[in-house]
């Protein structure tokens, strides 16, 4: 059961946003323009969505080595320079993500402290708030997750995991 978590947890979330996101507006296009009436709370359960599915997202790319990266120079070291570069990048964009983690916290704890809600859904902003938190949290346990794959690699000397390549 946790394989199958480990393994499919993001594309499941992003599955679900996703849909959320394409019904709704599906839905509120065809309010407003057949019957000439629309909510807020389409417009913001839309954004929301859409904020939840980009952090989302963010961690999914970190776990298959999907963001956009300049690997010129990948092509010019030896394989154990590469695994060194690439523990290198992870330690850096943990340290970055564990940062923008402690001070996502800032925004929820002062929308929890005067209850601010939101203006359609008349839900507490906190819940929309936490996507970043939230985000930043599944992108340091792919990364640490990265880091062991790649240390034991390189200990064992196979290649380092580079993750898919769009074009090659």
């Amino acid at each position: 059961m946790l394989k199958a978590l480990d393994k499919n947890a993001e594309r499941w979330a992003l599955l679900v946003f996703y849909t959320l996101l394409v019904v709704t507006m599906a839905v509120e296009v065809i309010r407003r323009e057949v019957f000439s009436y629309s909510s807020i709370w389409g417009e913001e359960i839309v954004r929301y969505s859409f904020i939840y599915l980009a952090w989302i997202g963010a961690a999914a790319a970190v776990r298959e080595r999907g963001h956009i990266r300049i690997d010129v120079l990948f092509n010019y070291v030896s394989p154990r320079v590469k695994s060194l570069l690439y523990i290198f990048g992870d330690l850096v964009m943990l340290i970055i993500a564990m940062l923008a983690f402690w001070w996502s916290f800032e925004t929820v704890a002062v929308s929890w402290k005067f209850g601010s809600v939101s203006h359609g859904l008349r839900v507490s902003m906190v819940w929309f708030l936490m996507a970043v938190p939230l985000g930043f949290a599944l992108m340091m346990l792919r990364l640490v997750q990265s880091l062991i794959r790649d240390v034991s690699d390189f200990r064992s000397g196979r290649p380092v995991y580079e993750g898919e390549r769009l074009f090659d």
